[in-house]
């Protein structure tokens, strides 16, 4: 790119989600490292400023209503939305660039259980990267995210002590078919606390928080008290600062997955009505996907469904809650040593 010496002045838009937002976090520190000097600027919906507040590769973050007044000489949309189009267009950006959903592809893997993707496929955060070719070459950060020292004071407040694995639970998910069911959860959590010490925390938002309830109520007397829900108590970034003080996580395909990944926690990760083609398994961070392979209707959305099509819900029921369990005392249980 010609004009990649006179960049002063950055724009980056990605409006939500969560997790789409955290994989930006890597592209974000590849641009730092392209242009040290420069001003880098992030735009996206109020609800998630605090994901990127403290980014210390970010000279701001704002929101649409509230767009710096900043002739940008690189404005990257990695969103490429009716709206993010919009907003671009509404700004003095001397270059556009965009992410190229390829939305085409999910159509038909969806549809027709076509695969266009092949063994070789992308995850999202070298598919935002690709949209900066010729500007930054590659993509080989992390994804971070970087917690108040209130908000890691809160997680420390919230330990049982030294020597007591915590696995945090995400079991919330937006739609149904990304969702591990409640029983399921229930089961995992009493195997692993009834053959060892261990605390338990369930991470989700307000809209989580009966959910949690109805797991800790599925269990039995002697495991409850090893588990706390967090669903409606911890803020986005709070529960950001317990993931990042967890020893394992397990977690559905939802935004909490990407954010412990920002942390380089391992991950055991459920995958329901999604798959890996889709580009959203956790970026450079320890990891293990559970999912039931070989079904003529997965995948059924590329987004999720509130209901399973078919009916069985076999893409989640046929995960053994005794192999999941059996995977996490595998991985805790040598920390007692």
């Amino acid at each position: 790119m010609r004009e990649k010496a006179s960049i002063r002045n950055i724009l980056v838009v990605r409006l939500s989600s969560i997790g789409d937002i955290i994989l930006t976090t890597p592209v974000v520190a590849e641009l730092r490292r392209a242009f040290p000097l420069a001003r880098i600027d992030f735009c996206t919906r109020e609800p998630f400023v605090p994901l990127l507040s403290g980014n210390p590769a970010l000279t701001s973050v704002c929101t649409p209503e509230h767009l710096p007044s900043v002739a940008y000489d690189l404005a990257v949309d990695l969103q490429n939305s009716r709206r993010s189009r919009s907003l671009v267009r509404s700004i003095d950006a001397r270059t556009v660039r965009r992410y190229m959903k390829q939305n085409w592809k999910k159509l038909l893997l969806v549809r027709f259980k076509l695969n266009l993707y092949g063994e070789g496929y992308l995850s999202v955060v070298e598919r935002y990267r690709r949209a900066l070719d010729g500007i930054v070459p590659a993509c080989s950060a992390p994804c971070a995210l970087h917690p108040s020292g209130e908000e890691r004071a809160f997680a420390s407040g919230m330990l049982e002590g030294d020597g007591i694995p915590l696995l945090a639970v995400c079991f919330g998910a937006n739609h149904f078919t990304k969702r591990y069911p409640e029983e399921r959860y229930a089961s995992v959590i009493s195997r692993v606390t009834s053959e060892m010490d261990l605390q338990v925390m369930l991470i989700g938002g307000q809209e989580d928080a009966v959910a949690a309830e109805r797991i800790i109520s599925l269990l039995p007397a002697a495991s409850r008290s090893k588990v706390r829900s967090m669903a409606g108590i911890a803020s986005l970034m709070q529960s950001a600062a317990l993931l990042e003080r967890s020893d394992l996580v397990l977690a559905n395909d939802t935004g909490l997955m990407h954010i412990a990944s920002a942390f380089g926690r391992r991950l055991l990760v459920l995958f329901g009505s999604s798959v890996r083609e889709f580009g959203f398994l956790p970026w450079d961070t320890p990891f293990e996907l559970f999912e039931t392979t070989g079904l003529d209707c997965r995948p059924c959305s590329h987004i999720g469904r509130d209901s399973c099509p078919e009916g069985h819900f076999r893409c989640m029921n046929d995960l053994d809650a005794g192999r999941i369990a059996s995977r996490i005392l595998e991985l805790l249980k040598p920390q007692r040593t």
